[in-house]
């Protein structure tokens, strides 16, 4: 169970995880800053959250400036800050030899430098708070290369030694970092990208490429927003008191392995 009264600053608030996480934070009791490039989509949001007193903030993980306004604003708006999921990304795809340098900055600029703009505006109120959670979102990308995909996974095998160094800089204070590390999830604006691609360089439905996607997992399905969130909420919750510096993966045994020519 979630500490009563959690006040929660969510990156990428405005659609997928950031926006499943909000809402469940809230259904829980907690009051949640939602922060959002796009102001419009962080204030649907905010609208559709059960209680009261939650807060709709534009900023752009990139720039510094913007998320220290954005803490400071949440702080005042809800009374402070003792959780952070930052949950902002964007994903790109392209050869080595074609994959531009606006492309690369972009990726790790937002994916990357985000969370630490995030981290660095929000750490004086997490240490004050006595029982600051944190939740960053990698990916299956994380943990293992991909083809034509150097930039994402740049940016994630990043994003959680980030979360690593940041959980022992933070311990002192009472404050836990995690990561969750989801498998490729369909029904995001991200997985529809990914979909788009892979029917575009398979040549088929994006329907079939989905279907495809379930049955190459062990457990025979995708993931989904509910999955990630269910993950984020147990590590912000009383029963992951004592556990920092995990990167949990919530991919369905895709990284299980198997045996050469039989399976």
């Amino acid at each position: 169970m979630l500490a009563s009264g959690r006040r929660a600053f969510i990156t990428g608030g405005g659609s997928g995880f950031g926006r499943e996480i909000a809402r469940r934070l809230a259904a829980a009791g907690a009051t949640v800053a939602v922060v959002d490039l796009d102001e419009g989509s962080a204030d649907r949001v905010v609208a559709e959250l059960d209680g009261s007193g939650h807060q709709a903030i534009a900023a752009d993980v990139r720039v510094p400036e913007q998320m220290a306004s954005a803490a400071k604003r949440a702080v005042d708006a809800i009374g402070g800050i003792d959780t952070v999921v930052a949950s902002a990304g964007v994903w790109s795809m392209g050869p080595i030899e074609t994959i531009s340098e606006a492309d690369w900055d972009r990726t790790i600029d937002v994916n990357l430098k985000g969370a630490f703009t995030t981290l660095q505006a929000t750490a004086p109120a997490l240490r004050a708070s006595g029982r600051g959670r944190v939740v960053t979102i990698a990916s299956d990308a994380g943990r293992r290369g991909f083809p034509t995909q150097s930039a994402y996974v740049a940016s994630k095998f990043g994003l959680i030694g980030f979360t690593e160094s940041i959980a022992a800089e933070l311990a002192d204070d009472g404050v836990t970092v995690n990561c969750v590390c989801p498998v490729y999830c369909p029904t995001t604006s991200m997985g529809g990208e990914v979909v788009a691609v892979k029917a575009a360089q398979s040549q088929k439905a994006a329907q079939a490429v989905i279907t495809s996607a379930a049955a190459t997992n062990p457990l025979g399905r995708n993931a989904t927003e509910d999955d990630v969130a269910d993950a984020v909420l147990f590590l912000i919750s009383e029963q992951a008191s004592f556990l920092t510096g995990v990167a949990l993966d919530v991919d369905g045994g895709a990284r299980l392995g198997s045996v050469p020519g039989i399976s």
